[in-house]
C-alpha cells in the first residue's frame, strides 16, 4: 500500500531531540489549541521513546507529524489545517507502517478518532471493539495486519512470534548457544527468568571458554538488581572483565526505554518491545534485521557509562 509522495512536501524519520520544537508546534496547534486536549495528556512519558516522522513543505516548514510507539501503536497523527486533504497524512502513515515492518512487527494498531475512521480504512486498517473516549474525544480501536508479502526480506521466513515464557526462554538460550564470538544484551535486570537458567549460564560459559576474540556486552538499566537477586551471570561478570563488558545507561531517555534486546553475531535477535512481558519477535538467522538492531544497541552502548557498581557492591 505504499503511496507515491505528492509534490510539495517530503516525509522523513524525525530526530526527536533536533526536531522536538517542530513536533511540539504541530501537535500543540492541532491537538491542544485545535481540539482542547490537555497538554499534560498530549505530551506523555513515552514520547522520547517513539519513532517519529515529520512532514515538511518544500521550503522546509514542518507541516505534519506522527509516531510509532515501542509496542507497535501508531499515534499523534497531526497535519496543519492548511495542508489537509493533500496526501500528507497518508504518506506519514505509510512511512510509519514501513518502519514497523523493518522492526519485524506483525501488526500495527492505533486509536482513531471516529471521524477519521474512513481514512485509516483506506490504508488497510480494520476497526474492532467498542468505541471509547480518550481526552474527551470518541475513538475506535483499529489495526492493520502486516501480511507475509509486506514483511521485508531481511526478516525472512525465519521470523518467530514469541508469545510465552517458555518460547522466550528457549529462543534466548538458542541465541546464546549460537553466538560465535559476540553477544549483546540490553535489559533492565538481565532477565533472570530467561538468561539466568542453568542452561543459559552453561551456554555463556562455553562461549567465554573460547577466550580470545570473545566479547559480551551487557547494558543495564538497573545494575544493582543483579546483586540483590544474586544473578548467576554476576560471578562471571566480576571475574572475566576482559571478556564481559558491562555498562549502565546514563541518560534519562535510555533509562525509560521499555524494550529488552538480545543479539548474537550469527544473525540472531530477540526483541521484546516491553521488557516486562515475554512477547516479542525473534529470529535465529535474519542478518539484515539483526544488523539494524545491532546499530540501535551500539548507539545505546556508546551513551552508556562503565558499570563500577557491581564491583563495589560485591566488595571487589
Amino acid at each position: 500500500m505504499s503511496a507515491a509522495i505528492p509534490e510539495g512536501f517530503t516525509v522523513e524519520p524525525a530526530d526527536y531531540r533536533r526536531d522536538f520544537d517542530s513536533l511540539r508546534a504541530i501537535r500543540d496547534e492541532v491537538f491542544v489549541r485545535g481540539q482542547s486536549v490537555p497538554l499534560d495528556i498530549e505530551l506523555d512519558a513515552l514520547d522520547p521513546l517513539c519513532q517519529h516522522v515529520i512532514a515538511r513543505s518544500t521550503d522546509g516548514a514542518a507541516i505534519g507529524t506522527g509516531r510509532l510507539m515501542p509496542d507497535g501503536r501508531i499515534g499523534r497523527m497531526a497535519v496543519l489545517e492548511t495542508w489537509r486533504g493533500r496526501g500528507v497524512g497518508g504518506v506519514m502513515l505509510e512511512r510509519l507502517v514501513e518502519i514497523a515492518r523493518t522492526r519485524g512487527l506483525q501488526q500495527v494498531e492505533l486509536h482513531s478518532q471516529v471521524h477519521a475512521r474512513d481514512f485509516y480504512e483506506r490504508h488497510g486498517f480494520e476497526a474492532y471493539g467498542d468505541n471509547f473516549f480518550e481526552a474527551g474525544i470518541e475513538h475506535v480501536h483499529m489495526r492493520r495486519v502486516l501480511d507475509e508479502d509486506e514483511i521485508p526480506r531481511s526478516a525472512g521466513p525465519e521470523l518467530l512470534n514469541i508469545d510465552s515464557e517458555h518460547e522466550a526462554r528457549e529462543v534466548s538460550l538458542q541465541l546464546v548457544q549460537r553466538s560465535r564470538h559476540r553477544l549483546s544484551v540490553f535489559a533492565r535486570d538481565l532477565d533472570p527468568l530467561l538468561l539466568g537458567t542453568p542452561e543459559a549460564v552453561e551456554a555463556l560459559r562455553q562461549l567465554l571458554a573460547r577466550g580470545r576474540g570473545v566479547e559480551v556486552r551487557v547494558l543495564l538499566q538497573e545494575p544493582a538488581s543483579l546483586q540483590r537477586a544474586q544473578h548467576p551471570w554476576l560471578p562471571l561478570m566480576q571475574r572475566l572483565t576482559s571478556l564481559i563488558h558491562v555498562r549502565h545507561v546514563s541518560e534519562p531517555i535510555d533509562q525509560q526505554n521499555p524494550m529488552a534486546l538480545l543479539l548474537n553475531d550469527a544473525g540472531g535477535f530477540f526483541l521484546r518491545p516491553l521488557a516486562s512481558r515475554f512477547e516479542g519477535s525473534a529470529s535465529l538467522q535474519a542478518e539484515g534485521r539483526r544488523r539494524q538492531l545491532q546499530n540501535e544497541f551500539d548507539a545505546l552502548w556508546e551513551r552508556g557509562q562503565p558499570c563500577t557498581e557491581l564491583r563495589a557492591l560485591s566488595g571487589l
